[in-house]
């Protein structure tokens, strides 16, 4: 990866920052670096100092590579900037959900549909957090075996909502602890999340499944190239900072002994393997944090369904659940030389 681009980060909340971070630490090649965001401010990063330009159309000249960070749950910035991007020459890498269903638009994980890729038309989707994690932890199983239904139970951080929910985590906790729950705002979630869980995240919508659930569902399918997997979702917001975990039950088309998974999930890449309960080895998300890869453990039969097996899944949602993999998706385009 010789070639040096000219690259544009488009968002410095926690998704962005987090791109800035991983560009740097990947030491990706970029022979210029913009940082653009709603105003114009300079912030620090790991001791490294941005100057942040204001967003606009003509900030894109020149630049061969844009980083969208994007917001869940809202249009993000590359609905109305996206295209200005590419019709200056730049490939674009939206980590929203604006083009994620678009017929048009890849949307890549690098470790499962590196050819999606090469379809592009100036913009790849890089997929939801949660589904980022459990497409990476079911691909090797689902190519020895097709997984033939999905049952997703997910425990997601509150870094997921952005720095206003991790702040808001931060200034609840303390109260509830001293007895004074009664003061705690409640202003990223409709209900307290200090010392609590909320089963919503997004908003309700087709037969009672949240937004949140609903995606990957959709996600996935388009991903595996696959419509005929049953896919169903429970998302929970969970008071933890950073990290998300997944309870993962699934159904192949051929019963797979345990070993033999824990064989495939060792070799696969951007794995690591994690499973000796015995010993308390299991994936968690204070070992996930600041890390790439997607964890593994947990891997057992289901003891009624020859073909049922249980998997936890665990992976950082900032890096691998967004900034990593968009930062892939960029390396991937620059090894293929398709910039």
């Amino acid at each position: 990866m010789a070639r040096a681009l000219n690259v544009v980060v488009v968002g410095v909340g926690a998704v962005g920052v987090e791109m800035l971070r991983v560009l740097r630490q990947r030491r990706f090649p970029a022979a210029g670096l913009t940082v653009l965001a709603r105003s114009a401010r300079r912030i620090e990063v790991d001791g490294v100092s941005y100057e942040v330009r204001t967003a606009e159309p003509g900030a894109f000249e020149g630049a061969r590579l844009a980083l969208f960070a994007g917001t869940e749950g809202e249009k993000g910035a590359a609905v109305t900037l996206a295209g200005e991007a590419v019709s200056r020459g730049a490939v674009v890498i939206d980590n929203g959900a604006d083009f994620r269903m678009d017929p048009k638009v890849p949307l890549v994980v690098p470790e499962v549909n590196p050819d999606d890729a090469a379809r592009h038309e100036g913009i790849i989707a890089n997929p939801n957090c949660s589904t980022i994690q459990m497409v990476v932890a079911l691909w090797p199983i689902h190519r020895r075996s097709r997984i033939r239904r999905i049952i997703l139970s997910s425990y997601q951080s509150v870094s997921g909502t952005g720095r206003a929910a991790m702040e808001e985590l931060r200034e609840q906790s303390p109260l509830v602890l001293d007895g004074r729950a009664d003061e705690a705002r409640c202003a990223a979630y409709p209900h307290r999340i200090a010392f609590n869980v909320i089963p919503q995240i997004g908003s309700f919508g087709e037969m009672g499944y949240t937004t949140e659930e609903w995606k990957t569902r959709l996600e996935t399918h388009k991903i595996f190239h696959d419509d005929s997997i049953q896919i169903a979702s429970t998302t929970v917001r969970v008071p933890v900072f950073n990290g998300h975990s997944e309870s993962v039950y699934i159904e192949t088309e051929e019963p797979l002994a345990v070993e033999e998974v824990r064989r495939l999930l060792a070799a696969a890449p951007g794995v690591v393997l994690v499973d000796d309960p015995a010993e308390g080895r299991y994936p968690m998300p204070v070992e996930a944090a600041g890390r790439d890869e997607t964890f593994v453990g947990r891997i057992r039969r289901d003891p009624d369904v020859e073909r049922g097996l249980h998997l936890w899944v665990v992976a950082d949602n900032l890096r691998k659940g967004a900034a990593t993999n968009a930062v892939q998706i960029a390396e991937l385009l620059l090894g293929r030389r398709m910039f």
